[in-house]
């Protein structure tokens, strides 16, 4: 009966270096390759602030859509093809796995919390079922498991210690094949073709085009081959270096979505890197490099997997325990980009059209929500990119977000991304503003970071008369700032984490220099002064 195989695609959407689709061909007669379009990630949801279902916007679904579309095309060339289906997953698959005869069921292992409940509840089935259930470490480098078995048990709170613990991934799965298994007798069940977001009830969009980043496995590999290429700028690749208000073309790789859904192996990915830098005379290392970037994304993994109440600041022992306040419209403002700084403003409508934007731009807006100006909870921010980002990953979102508003692993709240000088200095003329916040095109670069202090001629002139066609600033940047810092310095005076991080600096230090942003801003204002 073990003959008879049934590969479940849930992330892993891929071909290459698939340990379980591995699996559940090697001695199968036959191979079920199987997808269940979930509801709860799926189905619109008419209250969400923008199209798409409560947990994911048009974007991203728009995104997997593409992917499986893609892995249908693959299959095909091998003579398979994706099997789609429809319902909540652990009810779909308690059902075929019977009605199918399966012997074997392979899946790749997921983290996140929602998926550990689903998968134990299949895996319960199929083992009383007498189904053989193979479960690899895929999705990641590392087992986040055995990098805290290693740890005596412990997580490893800062990526060194992570690093020092890790050691080398495992390779990636080298073979490639030409044929997979036939599809045996479906009993009857009719399979479902990959529906169009339209048919999955979305038929009043407004919008026309969705993100400019097609998914699937073929694109990610062309993207990767193309980012390889130039292999001067891999070796040369530091974080946090990089132009956030580059958008013809991306200071980055953005293979970040490709990742989150397994078009691309995060193990090939790595190899690949290191196939350039080996042969280079010098390049980055970690955790400045792009392999390093990889290393990032399973350090979070791994303390993720590993903290109960993670996505919460609530019963978390990492997070720090700020009383954040609560403000309907200034969060509704920041999530559609109505803040009255065109910096932010911009990121976020180029979040809402693309589900995309540089991990500056990404440091900015969660800065500014959170310890930086609105001082609204990291949580209502997590929300809003989890829902919007093609590249939404539970593990990594959280973290950030924790990280950004200093709320965990990162402590040095009195450093802030000014939401005036930070942009002006990658883009003085204001391009990326004019593109995402056409009101303000025609605005003198004088002007366009902060259009509230352009004179009244100026902004007739300028076919954008602020408190009218564009808002005045939700705060005062200079007071906001400085009112953050003194609640996060009484937050941090009053609490900390049961698990305080290793390496954490001193309070006291953290007091004594002004942010650099800020600064910046201050020699901005100065100088524009000495020119009126």
């Amino acid at each position: 009966m073990e003959s008879t195989a049934m590969m479940w695609f849930r992330k892993g959407l891929r071909i290459h270096d698939n340990p379980a689709l591995d699996s559940a061909r090697r001695g199968s007669k036959h191979l079920f390759p199987v997808f269940v379009l979930d509801p709860r990630y799926l189905d619109p949801d008419p209250i969400a602030s923008s199209p798409g279902s409560a947990l994911a916007g048009v974007n991203r679904i728009q995104f997997l859509l593409e992917s499986l579309t893609d892995l249908d095309s693959s299959l095909r060339r091998l003579g398979s093809r994706l099997l789609v289906l429809r319902g909540d997953p652990v009810d779909v698959l308690s059902r075929i796995l019977k009605d199918w005869k399966i012997g074997k069921l392979c899946f790749e292992f997921d983290t996140e919390p929602y998926s550990q409940d689903r998968d134990s509840k299949v895996k319960e089935f199929a083992k009383l079922s007498g189904i053989k259930v193979l479960n690899p470490i895929s999705h990641t480098l590392f087992n986040p498991a055995d990098i805290i078995q290693k740890n005596g048990g412990k997580l490893p709170l800062t990526y060194k210690s992570f690093i020092a613990l890790a050691g080398e991934p495992p390779a990636p799965i080298a073979e490639t094949y030409s044929a997979l298994p036939p599809i045996g007798d479906l009993g009857g069940c009719e399979m479902l073709s990959i529906p169009t977001i339209h048919e999955l009830g979305y038929t009043d969009l407004k919008q026309k085009a969705f993100s400019p980043f097609r998914g699937g496995e073929s694109e990610a590999l062309s993207r990767l081959k193309e980012s390889l290429a130039n292999k001067e700028w891999v070796t040369n690749f530091e974080k946090p270096k990089g132009d956030p208000s580059a958008f013809l073309k991306p200071a980055t790789t953005v293979l970040s979505p490709y990742l989150k859904f397994g078009c691309l192996s995060s193990r090939y990915f790595y190899q690949c890197l290191n196939d350039v830098c080996r042969t280079a005379q010098k390049h980055t290392s970690p955790p400045v490099s792009l392999a390093g970037q990889l290393l990032w994304r399973d350090f979070f993994y791994t303390v993720a997997f590993g903290t109960p109440n993670f996505d919460k600041m609530r019963g978390n022992k990492l997070c720090r325990q700020i009383p954040w306040r609560n403000d309907g419209e200034l969060l509704t403002a920041w999530r559609e980009g109505r803040t009255g700084y065109p910096w932010i403003d911009a990121i976020m409508i180029q979040l809402n059209k693309w589900g995309w934007m540089h991990h500056l731009a990404r440091h900015s807006v969660a800065c500014f929500l959170t310890r930086g100006d609105l001082f609204i909870s990291w949580e209502h921010g997590r929300d809003v990119f989890e829902r919007l980002l093609i590249d939404s990953d539970w593990a990594i979102n959280n973290g950030n977000w924790l990280w950004l508003s200093c709320s965990s692993f990162f402590y040095q709240y009195h450093h802030i991304y000014s939401p005036i000088s930070f942009g002006k200095k990658y883009d003085p003329n204001g391009d990326y503003v004019r593109h995402f916040l056409p009101v303000l095109k025609d605005m003198p670069k004088e002007y366009i970071y902060e259009p509230w202090t352009a004179p009244p001629s100026i902004q007739e002139k300028a076919n954008c008369i602020i408190g009218r066609d564009y808002p005045r600033p939700v705060v005062d940047h200079g007071s906001a700032s400085k009112e953050c810092k003194r609640r996060m310095g009484a937050a941090y005076a009053s609490n900390h984490p049961s698990d305080v991080l290793a390496g954490e600096e001193k309070l006291n230090n953290l007091r004594k220099t002004l942010d650099e942003d800020e600064q910046e801003e201050t020699r901005f204002r100065s100088l524009k002064q000495r020119k009126s």
